[in-house]
């Protein structure tokens, strides 16, 4: 089981130790290292800074956004920072909710969410491999545009620069069983979101049986402390703010990942309070039991013991939010036992 590094995304302004994390990491032998988008900071400009003051660690975005651009400039950033970095680029695309497409990106959800993602890679794909012009006659994604509106005079292009590496890996963040199984058809790698090593089968029968040299890259929070409960408290906080605010009261798919999880109620309970304003409430009431099981946390030797568990499954690579170094220290000591 390989190590990751994943920084997330910026909260109020930039992260100033993200770089000096990322160098840590390459020198303790992570394998990866993963920055995020929601609707503030992107995702590829911070991991070519990064890319510029490393040399080695593999750079990945998880995720970046598909409605935030059309698959061809998302293939266009791809290619284009696997080249600067010398090949260490790795793609890893989200849907991302209703809340956040409508409401960010000024765009309809897709009715058929399955569809619009298998036609972004078959897109993405296409670029990357530039063996023919780009050509899709997609119900969500047509290349060259023939909509009502179109003047007519588009034409199928193919990349001027030539990509570097056709099979650049793709990974897909996917949360519904159905997602799930696709996902393993036509992607390179999986990023789970909440992945609990004791109840894969949440995520449908699709990981029993998984391709050869398939990814699963789950993002786990990690932090090596005395106090278990303490430790907890920032991995209680993004529960919050996912199960509660990222996303409807109606359709929030953390929410319901959460209640096939056995948690049924008390996601609800998050829902109703983050909603009504009671953001502090909404994360007390996350269960301990359930941001433990998602999450590495607690002295050395209980995150030693938690990780066997980790290392039993699918998963081939952990991409830790780990915020400090000495937890990154220990993570790679364990890991190469």
């Amino acid at each position: 089981m390989r190590l990751g590094l994943a920084l997330g995304y910026w909260g109020r302004g930039p992260s100033p130790g993200h770089v000096a994390l990322a160098q840590e990491a390459e020198r303790l032998g992570y394998d990866s290292v993963w920055t995020a988008e929601s609707w503030g900071s992107d995702a590829f400009t911070p991991l070519a800074w990064i890319a510029a003051h490393t040399s080695r660690i593999k750079l990945g975005t998880a995720v970046a956004q598909m409605a935030a651009r059309p698959p061809t400039t998302t293939a266009m950033h791809a290619l284009t920072l696997d080249h600067l970095s010398g090949g260490r680029m790795m793609l890893g695309l989200g849907l991302s909710g209703p809340q956040v497409v409508e409401g960010w990106y000024g765009r309809p959800f897709p009715s058929s969410p399955l569809t619009a993602t298998r036609e972004y890679v078959d897109v993405v794909r296409q670029v990357l491999r530039r063996e023919a012009p780009v050509e899709l006659a997609g119900r969500f994604h047509s290349h060259p545009y023939r909509g009502p509106d179109a003047t007519g005079l588009g034409k199928p292009l193919k990349p001027i620069t030539h990509p570097l590496r056709p099979d650049l890996p793709i990974l897909l963040g996917a949360e519904g069983p159905k997602n799930v199984a696709q996902t393993t058809r036509i992607a390179d790698g999986w990023l789970p979101l909440y992945w609990s090593p004791t109840r894969p089968e949440v995520y449908g029968p699709a990981v029993r049986e998984l391709p050869g040299n398939f990814l699963v890259a789950p993002l786990a929070q990690a932090r090596v402390c005395d106090d278990v409960a303490e430790g907890l408290l920032p991995v209680k906080a993004m529960l919050g703010f996912y199960i509660g605010g990222m996303g409807h009261a109606a359709r929030n798919f953390h929410a319901d990942l959460m209640a096939r999880m056995g948690y049924e109620e008390e996601a609800h309970r998050i829902q109703e309070l983050f909603l009504s304003g009671r953001r502090e409430e909404a994360v007390l009431a996350v269960p301990d039991a359930f941001a433990d099981e998602i999450s590495l946390v607690g002295p050395r030797e209980r995150i030693a013991e938690r990780l066997e568990l980790w290392r039993k499954g699918p998963v081939t690579d952990l991409l830790a939010l780990a915020p400090d170094p000495h937890t990154l220290r220990v993570l790679a000591e364990l890991a190469s036992r």
